[in-house]
C-alpha cells in the first residue's frame, strides 16, 4: 500500500483526495509523533522498506520486518529481519510501536500482538491500522481482514486497552476505491472514473461507516 506522500506532496490535494486511507495514516502517524518524547524506544513491526522512519527523527526508530512481502522492495533499512511472531527483543523493550497495514499478512495475528504487547513498556503504546474492503496484495502472504470488533478482541487479548479506534472513511469512499481499483482490471472502467471522484463527497452521509476501507487505532499496554 502505497501512502499519501509517495503519491505527491502533502500539500496536493488531488493524491489526499484519492488515497484517503493512505492520507489518514500519514496524518496518525504525524500525530503519533508528536506524542512521543525524544529519544523514546519506537518499534515498527512490519517495516518493510522503513520509510515510516522519516517520521520520527527524534525517536530512536528500529524497523522489523521478515521481508517476504514483496519481492521489489528494498528491505536494506531494517534494523532487524525477523518473524513478528517471535521479536527478537526483551520484555519491555520499547516506548511505543508501530503496525500499519502488516496484520493481515501474519499467519498468527494473536501472537504477533502478544509479541508487540511484550515488547512494550507498561503503558507503552500502539498505532495499528488494519484494512477490511481490501484486495488481494503481497500473494500469497495475504492471510486475514479485520472488523473493529475483531480487532478490539485481539488488543484485549494481548493486554492492550484501545484509546481511540476509528473507520477509514465510509461506504461512499469504499466505493470510490473500488471503482478507481476497477481501471487496474479494464481500462473501460475509465467511465467510472468521474463517479468515483465524486462520490467521496457523499461520504458524510454515512453515519454507520460500518463498510469501510479499513481501521486506525491506538492502544495502550495496561
Amino acid at each position: 500500500m502505497k501512502t499519501a506522500t509517495q503519491a505527491g506532496a502533502p500539500g496536493r490535494w488531488l493524491p489526499r483526495y484519492v488515497l484517503d486511507f493512505e492520507a489518514r495514516i500519514d496524518s496518525a502517524l504525524r500525530a503519533f509523533a508528536a506524542t512521543l518524547a525524544p529519544g523514546a524506544v519506537l518499534l515498527d513491526a512490519g517495516a518493510g522498506e522503513a520509510k515510516h522512519r522519516a517520521v520520527f527523527p527524534q525517536q530512536r526508530y528500529i524497523a522489523v520486518d521478515l521481508a517476504v512481502g514483496d519481492q521489489q522492495w528494498d528491505y536494506s533499512r531494517l534494523d532487524a529481519l525477523a518473524d513478528l511472531e517471535a521479536l527478537p527483543f526483551p520484555a519491555h523493550t520499547f516506548d511505543a510501536a508501530l503496525n500499519i497495514v502488516t496484520l493481515e499478512h501474519v499467519r498468527e495475528p494473536r501472537q504477533v500482538m502478544r509479541e508487540i504487547a511484550r515488547v512494550l513498556k507498561p503503558g507503552g503504546r500502539l498505532l495499528i491500522v488494519v484494512p477490511l474492503e481490501w484486495e488481494v496484495h503481497q500473494a500469497p502472504h495475504d492471510y486475514f481482514r479485520y472488523t473493529k470488533h475483531g480487532l478490539e478482541y485481539l488488543l484485549s487479548e494481548a493486554g492492550l486497552t484501545v484509546e481511540w479506534l476509528e473507520p477509514a472513511g465510509g461506504i461512499f469512499r469504499l466505493l470510490s476505491r473500488r471503482m478507481l481499483s476497477a481501471i487496474k482490471v479494464h481500462p473501460i472502467a475509465l467511465l467510472l472514473a468521474p463517479i468515483a471522484l465524486l462520490l467521496p463527497l457523499l461520504d458524510g452521509l454515512d453515519c454507520e461507516r460500518d463498510s469501510t476501507l479499513g481501521y486506525l487505532c491506538v492502544a495502550r499496554k495496561k
